[in-house]
């Protein structure tokens, strides 16, 4: 019989995915036993630019759920596309776009939305998917699956956002797209210089 039970079995594949998967799993059971205290404190809103707190929540705001359906819906995604990712760009790089992508949307939201709070890591799906789009990019080509999820995407949040009124930041998913886009680019800048 073979040493290592169901670990010789099960590979930790994706560092910063699974991390963010399950401190995310951890904070909505603690926020369910907290009857929603701790998704108050992680959640971005504007409270002072000279408040502390209010820079932290810039980064904390994506791993707070407002319940099972929310966190699920979220992370079916991000599980599905992010391995792909961090593979491609590395851990490192990943966690800085999803840094960088976490205080944009906060930050957009503090300035634009005063009295909105936001939760959530949808803003991070969409960077995800965007970024997913640029993996088979050739030389001084965008990729036409790219346009396609970028019409299909953009288009759909721009539509839902004027049509309907919910409780779903179309914003922060056309800023997380956008945030996906522009790492992309960045990322695959050398291809698109290779040919005149």
């Amino acid at each position: 019989m073979k040493k290592g039970g169901i670990a010789a079995y099960i590979s930790f594949n994706s560092p910063v995915i699974l991390g963010l998967t399950f401190l995310s799993l951890g904070v909505l059971l603690v926020n369910y036993i907290t009857k929603g205290f701790l998704n108050l404190v992680l959640a971005i809103r504007y409270t002072s630019f000279l408040d502390p707190l209010m820079y932290i929540r810039l980064f904390t705001h994506v791993i707070a759920h407002q319940d099972l359906s929310h966190f699920t819906g979220n992370f079916l995604l991000i599980l599905a596309v992010g391995p792909m990712i961090e593979e491609k760009y590395g851990g490192k790089n990943l966690l800085i776009m999803i840094g960088i992508t976490s205080a944009i949307t906060g930050l957009v939201n503090v300035i634009f939305f005063r009295n909105v709070m936001l939760i959530g890591a949808s803003g991070l799906v969409f960077m995800l998917i965007l970024l997913a789009s640029f993996t088979n990019i050739s030389s001084r080509k965008i990729p036409l699956t790219f346009l396609l999820v970028d019409i299909l995407y953009i288009g759909n949040e721009i539509i839902s956002g004027i049509s309907t009124s919910d409780n779903i930041s179309q914003i922060s998913h056309i800023i997380g797209g956008l945030c996906g886009a522009t790492f992309g680019f960045f990322m695959h800048k050398d291809k698109f210089r290779k040919k005149a």
